[in-house]
């Protein structure tokens, strides 16, 4: 018998003996034994199980829908809000979503086996690095099951093995996506272990997962801010993670108007639950005046509630006083925070204090200052004259993303295919020792 069977078939007895340590370490030695293939493993192969996933899915359509019934239903029966139901929900047009990104992911240049930088040296060896899986990626996430495919497929795209645990949630859901997922690895001849969705929803799995550094090499979370604090405290594997996005917008003196107030509305009202959304306005005292009202005008049409400091309700009365809790807060609600400011030294020194470093922008005319912008405020994107809400994979032209990441290593800002990869040096010689 195989190792990668035997792997499965303890896996399976652990898991009806109800011993979660005990599957999740057959789930783990399962997928990296899959590592050790797909590392190897060439481009066509993993877009041949991409394309075989999203032929799985069209024939596997009228099951998934019946699945996901099953989780709307156990939903309601739990007292799931609307908002949660929603994300929850699989039609037709989820579907075709999830099989046009399998196709997009398939056509993404492979990062794998890149070599760049390839130097001589005085000795006359080459010195360059190579691009390589990272290995076995851990992916926590809540209510959405096209995460499931989403993650899988960037995952075999980059070469890496994954395991994956959705939320309880969306059991049935993500049981029907693995059925899909499993019938593509194997038309492309690459292991089962390759993505591996927990087949338990008891939540000693996730602590069990966060802490088999010998099996798995990162985890990503994707949810709210207390199941990845929780995770972030709790791993012994490293976490490619964000809390949350306090993101601003300062407009600096010199902005044009016209930029100043497209930007300023964008940032905030194209939606309001993402994590690039802007929570605070930060307006040069100079511009204030003139600006801030036409601010409101257009804030009102969209019904935002505006919470400002003493100068701002100065300008704004119907502006409620903004506290302390404010400045930290990641509405993700038609609720925006307005400061103004003195310059730039002090929004500059605001965002550091209240930053989530995720997205910080400046509205500026002054080159000069833009720079300082750039070089000072210490966020995984800054952005000039420009909407915070291009901080996301596909407009960056990574063409798919995993998650955004505000920790400094190993990946930062969006985490594409390049972010699920790391690199090795690469020694290329002629026979030369070192003397």
């Amino acid at each position: 018998m195989s190792v990668a069977r035997a792997d499965h078939d303890n896996a399976l007895k652990a898991l009806a003996a109800g011993d979660i340590p005990g599957y999740m370490n057959a789930v783990g030695r399962r997928a990296r034994e899959a590592s050790k293939v797909l590392r190897a493993a060439d481009t066509g192969a993993k877009n041949r199980a991409l394309r075989a996933v999203a032929d799985a899915l069209e024939s596997a359509r009228p099951a998934l829908l019946r699945a996901n019934q099953q989780d709307l239903a156990r939903g309601r029966e739990n007292g799931l809000d609307a908002a949660l139901l929603d994300r929850l929900a699989l039609d037709d047009t989820r579907i075709d979503a999830m099989i046009e990104g399998l196709g997009q992911v398939a056509a993404l240049a492979d990062p794998v086996g890149e070599i760049s930088a390839m130097n001589y040296r005085p000795s006359g060896i080459q010195v360059g690095k190579m691009r390589v899986p990272l290995g076995v990626i851990g992916i926590i996430f809540e209510s959405r099951p096209n995460v499931t495919i989403e993650a899988a497929s960037l995952c075999l795209k980059a070469g890496n093995a994954c395991i994956l645990r959705g939320g309880s949630e969306a059991h049935a859901s993500n049981a029907a996506l693995n059925d899909c997922l499993q019938a593509g690895l194997a038309v492309a001849g690459l292991p089962a272990g390759a993505v591996q969705v927990v087949a338990t929803t008891d939540r000693a799995a996730v602590g069990a997962l966060i802490t088999l550094p010998e099996f798995v090499d990162v985890i990503i979370p994707r949810g709210g801010k207390s199941l990845i604090a929780r995770i972030a405290a709790e791993a012994k594997v490293p976490v490619i993670k964000h809390l949350d996005g306090v993101c601003h917008v300062y407009v600096d003196a010199t902005a044009d108007p016209a930029k100043a107030l497209a930007i300023a509305v964008n940032a905030k009202t194209h939606r309001y639950g993402t994590c690039n959304t802007m929570e605070t306005l930060l307006v040069d005292a100079a511009i204030a005046d003139l600006l801030l009202p036409e601010l409101a005008r257009a804030y009102a049409e969209h019904d935002v509630e505006l919470r400002g400091c003493e100068r701002t309700r100065a300008l704004l009365p119907q502006a409620l006083e903004a506290t302390e809790e404010d400045w930290a807060a990641e509405y993700l609600a038609p609720v925006l925070a307005v400061k103004v400011v003195d310059g730039i030294s002090e929004a500059i020194a605001h965002i550091e204090r209240y930053s989530s470093q995720h997205t910080d922008a400046i509205v500026t005319e002054d080159y000069t200052l833009a720079r300082r912008f750039m070089a000072e405020v210490d966020s995984s994107s800054v952005v000039v004259n420009a909407s915070t809400r291009f901080a996301d994979g596909f407009e960056y032209g990574l063409g798919a993303e995993i998650g955004i990441s505000t920790d400094k290593l190993h990946a930062r800002g969006p985490v594409g295919l390049e972010g699920l990869t790391t690199q090795k040096y690469i020694v290329l010689g002629e026979g030369q020792v070192r003397q």
